[in-house]
């Protein structure tokens, strides 16, 4: 059984990646809120310099970290960054992936290098992040660890196919990971957001398919980070200490897993 943390008067130190733009900065900002210490990871320094000075002008202690997560030598760098200032990681949220840049286009016309790209990114920077933070949680024997996949896997959305393919294998890797760290008092579940609006330009997705999107919904609204942000900081939360390996889907009900 995961134990209260000591030092849970200082806030949990969370890490989460692509924290410089979109959804994740939202989750810094709601953690910043919670009273949490914040580690922002995203490969965009100038605007995760922005990111990390809205969470300090909260209150929060913020560590910006400029890191390409699918390259190991750098994530482990990172985490040691992070042990050396806070000693622990609590939380994990696997945010970063590529998604917004991606040209939608049938799956034979997908290049290769972009194909290995989202992979790298999408799945290996997950790995690699958990891989190089576990250890810390393992220390105090708590943790809770965040994959970002997206509904967009379960609808099967066409002319995504390596974005769609990769978020899939998230929720295999959340699972087997949940069945390895459980006795250690982490736990670990996959969030799936539907398509949410942020600041982040969506060239590809056209107002008529909004709209139409939005009609497919049982909650028939535009989604918004603020969907998102309380699901996110529940996951983390001690309340859901008995939840892992879960795969909770957030999009108003288009899709049902």
């Amino acid at each position: 059984m995961g134990t209260q943390l000591a030092d849970a008067g200082e806030g949990r130190v969370v890490v989460v990646t692509g924290a410089a733009q979109g959804l994740g900065r939202a989750y810094v900002r709601r953690f910043a809120h919670d009273g949490h210490r914040i580690v922002a990871v995203d490969v965009n320094a100038g605007a995760l310099a922005l990111t990390a000075g809205e969470v300090e002008a909260l209150g929060a202690p913020c560590m910006p970290l400029v890191v390409d997560i699918s390259d190991a030598s750098a994530v482990e760098e990172a985490a040691a960054a992070i042990d050396k200032r806070f000693g622990r990681c609590d939380v994990l949220v696997n945010n970063a992936a590529i998604f917004s840049t991606i040209k939608m286009r049938p799956f034979e016309q997908i290049p290769l290098d972009e194909w290995n790209h989202v992979m790298n990114v999408n799945i290996t920077g997950t790995f690699l992040m958990t891989r190089a933070l576990v250890p810390l949680m393992r220390r105090h024997r708590w943790g809770r660890i965040i994959n970002v996949s997206s509904a967009a896997y379960v609808m099967g959305r066409p002319n995504y196919l390596h974005y769609t393919t990769s978020k899939a294998a998230i929720l295999g890797m959340t699972r087997s990971m949940a069945r390895e760290l459980g006795a250690d008092g982490i736990t670990v579940n996959a969030l799936l957001p539907g398509a949410t609006d942020t600041e982040v330009p969506r060239e590809t997705v056209t107002p008529r398919q909004k709209q139409q999107q939005i009609a497919m919904r049982c909650i028939p609204r535009e989604e918004g980070p603020s969907d998102l942000e309380g699901v996110v900081s529940f996951l983390a939360s001690d309340d859901s200490a008995f939840v892992t390996g879960q795969s909770l889907v957030v999009d108003g009900g288009y899709c049902f897993l």
